[in-house]
């Protein structure tokens, strides 16, 4: 008989994305031990080598998902956003985590055992059709951030990922399309293979020509057109 916890988790799984078709009976399965995770902002969630137990369904915050090679250097791959899940590649390997996860803000999350995930995944086609598509939207995601690395000189790439920044997290105002997405200049140049002092740059000749304008910390895309000119 499920607990006033799990009943409690539960209803906050089938608030993300993935589980939003799955029944509230189906989600208390899922989760044996209830246990809400809780992180501080910068703090690292696991790291590459790191044992993988399941996949993370992001309850409220933001989470970096990165590759770190040996000498340090970080290529950030993706932002995870709440009512989103993370650590999915055990569902796959079933080994070590590949990649390191660090929570961008304070955050929360709840962590499925892979076993359950998949069997819940076995047992209803709308979940198992949902996660096909998000697995083929970030392989895609991946196969284009990869091409601009090789192919694109760092303009380009800022362009388009601002771009692309703006669709997912974009404000409409009266100068442009505000990002409503507290990012630092560091933080964008992991995502563009990049340096700060680089992409620092090249925001200031984005700014220059009118194609940005910034109000403190806040990055507004004041010429779309222009930036994607770029590209």
């Amino acid at each position: 008989m499920a607990t006033v916890e799990s009943k409690k988790i539960g209803a906050l799984l089938r608030k993300t994305h993935l589980l939003t078709h799955a029944s509230i009976e189906e989600l208390e399965n899922l989760v044996k031990s209830p246990e809400l995770n809780t992180f501080r902002a910068r703090q690292v969630i696991y790291l590459p080598g790191d044992r993988s137990k399941g996949v993370h369904f992001l309850i409220g915050g933001r989470v970096k998902v990165s590759k770190v090679t040996r000498d340090g250097k970080e290529l950030t791959l993706a932002y995870r956003t709440e009512g989103d899940f993370f650590g999915d590649g055990c569902l796959v390997t079933r080994g070590p985590r590949e990649e390191m996860t660090e929570a961008m803000e304070p955050s929360s999350s709840v962590e499925v055992p892979w076993e359950s995930l998949l069997a819940l995944v076995d047992s209803n086609p709308k979940v198992a059709s949902f996660l096909a598509r998000v697995t083929l939207i970030r392989q895609r995601d991946l196969e284009s951030k990869f091409e601009q690395l090789i192919f694109k000189d760092v303009g380009a790439k800022l362009a388009e990922l601002l771009l692309e920044l703006g669709t997912r997290h974009g404000v409409v105002s009266q100068s442009g399309l505000e990002l409503a997405l507290k990012i630092t200049h560091q933080e964008l140049a992991n995502l563009i293979g990049s340096t700060r002092e680089t992409v620092s740059l090249t925001l200031s000749q984005f700014k220059r020509k009118g194609y940005i304008t910034t109000e403190g910390r806040r990055v507004i895309l004041a010429d779309q057109d222009g930036l994607r000119s770029l590209g």
